[in-house]
């Protein structure tokens, strides 16, 4: 799978450079697309998710895409993903540091034709559990746009992919990474657009632990 990242500027701005991104299969923008209100786009009055729409069309590709969304003054950071000329849904955080922004209801696993493809929505990437329950839902593999990232953001992927065994392509502003599932970085990039040739591969093994509790008494054979 070829995936493109694009860390400077908007989807817009990426269509009218002309721009072909290697004929990717997979488009990521990170949050440098500004901010949605979907009253105005359900008027008819904007159309930034029809021009992602449009883009995975012509491209014949998924994308994903990071927002500030408005819906009636609750402003949430989301990622838009779209196949094909199709929306296929949103994902909003749920995780709000400090009440800057209004959380989200739940954590999203896309059916695309490249895979299943969870998505980490920005800070949420600090939360094990994000991680943890895309990986149970079985993606096998995680786009995280995020805003402006620095080291931290650095040591947080290689963490998630390596203790829940799943890649994590990453877009912020200006900066781009795929973590392993090994935790080292395979890919690292401050160039935009730019291509990386992603090859998924699933990994399992057996973990035993050893704890109290869940006693039940043996009553033979069932």
């Amino acid at each position: 799978m070829r995936v493109c990242f694009v860390s400077r500027g908007s989807p817009r701005a990426f269509s009218e450079s002309g721009e072909r991104g290697g004929d990717a299969d997979l488009f990521v923008f990170g949050f440098q697309s500004g901010e949605v209100s979907y009253e105005k786009e359900l008027k008819g009055e904007t159309g930034h998710f029809e021009e992602l729409a449009l883009l995975s069309k012509e491209r014949n590709a998924v994308v994903v895409c990071g927002f500030v969304t408005d819906t009636r003054g609750l402003k949430r950071k989301s990622v838009l993903v779209a196949e094909n000329g199709r929306i296929l849904g949103v994902s909003d955080m749920l995780n709000i540091l400090d009440g800057e922004w209004n959380a989200g209801a739940c954590a999203r696993v896309f059916e695309t034709k490249k895979g299943r493809m969870g998505v980490i929505v920005a800070e949420d990437l600090y939360f094990f559990e994000v991680v943890k329950a895309l990986t149970v839902a079985g993606c096998d593999f995680i786009v995280c746009p995020f805003g402006g990232a620095g080291e931290i953001e650095r040591v947080m992927l290689r963490a998630n992919a390596f203790c829940f065994g799943v890649p994590i392509l990453f877009c912020s502003r200006g900066y781009s990474i795929v973590a392993e599932v090994t935790g080292e970085v395979e890919f690292a990039s401050p160039q935009s657009p730019v291509i990386f040739p992603f090859e998924r591969a699933r990994t399992y093994h057996l973990i035993e632990t050893r704890r109290r509790g869940f006693s039940k008494p043996f009553k033979g054979e069932y």
